[in-house]
């Protein structure tokens, strides 16, 4: 296939899963990409699907970063996909010693921690603009349009904005649902693209920590209610498979719900059944859930929900010790349900898992409201919402009356206060409760789904019981008090031994 010596309009590097799945999709929005990979194979891997796909080249294969920036045109735009941590640093200094200019934009578009992202901002500057791009949707997402959470220099944002607007998932504005696309060369030209300026440098990639966060919280929840069917009502993978799917048709219709149900519906020819009885149940992570439960503890920003399906993965870690564990420890006896029962408990875990999910939203959102105070940002959480709808992996139908929620209210103290959202949990909370009690009394955990009804219960009491904690700090450490009946910045502290009955 004869090259094309037109220069080209940006430089890539790194072409693993995700890096060649959006130089694909770059090329697919009439953008030719010059592509670097330290594996070559990766390079004529790229240029190879390129062709196949298209006929002609719009993807030009580099054999170094000098060669790939000389391709470009100026001021140059590189784009880097490449693993978190040491390996982006490493690249940004190759790229000077290739001749990157003060004034070039460098954009990050790895799972980089926010805080890494402030300082490489600050460290390059006067080099070149250093930019970053939180990408969400997996593979297939970066191939036919991500969720994209962009942060940094404003004019750098200038100059990627028609790039990322035009490869991001597309939503109609109509329906707030996502327009899908899984064909090559057939960009999605109309709709509201799902890529949103967030703020300064780290915002972006913050808010995509917290997307992970509630990710997380959202898979433990589903997994939750898998396991109650699976190990209360008796229920095989394909009828939880068709349960999901009927959930998935109303209030409860996301990419998770949908892509659970396929899981379960899988089967495995080697064992002759299900292929997920043949998992080995125990769950990995990267960290950026962990990231977002820290997050929280150091602000002071309950996240239960999302802290706890951290905790859950870990605890799925200690696969020996559990299985040591249940020779000796014993739950409460089985309990057979009768139809009536069984199909009360179904539509009761209905409505917990719609209340959790509500939840585990409200305190990622109420995470990066706290943060943006910290960090004097300024986030439009309506914009965020939406650019959530398609693209990433916790879009959701809800996710729309969520930006509606923030569009009435951008100062919302609380998902939960929004008038839709409370009248929500005020109908669904019955069955909530029944279907934790049910959990708790056969033995099943659901650690996710409890938490999320003590964060519900604990965020819409009046008093709650931190004035007898008060007290046994005051007593043992002599840390004060502070009284209803006196302006609360004013501490008291008494000699409790001194104190009688």
């Amino acid at each position: 296939m004869e090259r094309n010596a037109a220069p080209c309009d940006v430089g890539f590097i790194g072409l693993g899963v995700m890096g060649k799945s959006l130089t694909l999709n770059l090329a697919d929005n009439g953008y030719r990409v010059a592509a670097f990979d330290l594996d070559p194979a990766k390079v004529v891997a790229a240029e190879a699907q390129d062709q196949q796909e298209s006929g002609v080249v719009r993807v030009e294969g580099c054999r170094d970063m000098t060669m790939m920036l000389g391709t470009l045109t100026t001021p140059r735009l590189v784009i880097l996909s490449v693993p978190a941590g040491a390996p982006v640093d490493a690249v940004c200094e190759s790229l000077l010693d290739a001749g990157i200019g003060p004034d070039d934009v460098v954009v990050d578009t790895g799972n980089s921690l926010w805080t890494d992202t402030v300082k490489r901002e600050a460290h390059y500057r006067g080099r070149f603009h250093f930019f970053s791009t939180a990408v969400s949707g997996g593979e297939v997402g970066a191939r036919f349009g991500p969720s994209l959470m962009p942060s940094g220099d404003p004019n750098a944002w200038t100059r990627l904005a028609p790039l990322w607007e035009a490869i991001a998932a597309k939503v109609d504005p109509a329906t707030g649902k996502p327009i899908e696309r899984f064909e090559p060369g057939n960009p999605v030209k109309e709709g509201e693209p799902c890529a949103a300026y967030i703020g300064p440098a780290g915002s972006g990639h913050y808010v995509k920590m917290v997307h992970n966060g509630i990710e997380y919280a959202d898979m433990q929840l589903i997994c939750e209610a898998y396991h109650l069917l699976r190990a209360a009502l008796g229920k095989t993978p394909a009828e939880i498979a068709a349960i999901f799917r009927q959930w998935n048709e109303g209030v409860l219709d996301s990419y998770l719900m949908a892509i659970s149900a396929d899981v379960l519906d899988t089967w495995d020819e080697q064992s002759g059944g299900a292929l997920v009885d043949v998992i080995l149940d125990k769950a990995g992570q990267k960290g950026t859930g962990l990231w977002t439960a820290v997050s929280s503890l150091e602000l002071g920003v309950p996240a239960p929900t999302i802290a706890q399906a951290v905790y859950a993965r870990a605890l799925s870690g200690q696969k020996a010790e559990r299985v040591a564990a249940a020779r000796v420890l014993q739950g409460p006896q089985p309990k057979v349900l009768s139809e009536t029962e069984s199909e009360a408990l179904i539509a009761q875990l209905h409505d917990a898992l719609y209340c959790a999910k509500i939840c585990a939203y409200a305190q990622g959102f109420q995470l990066m409201a706290s943060a943006a105070k910290a960090q004097h940002w300024t986030l439009d959480f309506a914009a965020i919402a939406r650019i959530w709808r398609a693209g990433c992996i916790i879009r959701a139908v809800f996710l729309q009356p969520i930006a509606d929620a923030y569009q009435r209210d951008p100062e919302l103290a609380n998902l939960l206060v929004d008038p839709f959202f409370a009248e929500q949990l005020h109908r669904c909370q019955a069955n909530w409760r029944r279907a934790v009690a049910q959990s708790t009394l056969l033995g099943v955990p659901c650690g996710a789904l409890s938490s999320a009804l003590a964060y519900f219960d604990s965020y819409r009491l009046e008093t709650l019981p931190a004035n007898l904690l008060q007290g046994q700090r005051d007593y043992f450490g002599a840390h004060g008090f502070a009284r209803i009946d006196a302006p609360e910045q004013q501490r008291f502290h008494i000699d409790w031994s001194a104190k009688g009955k």
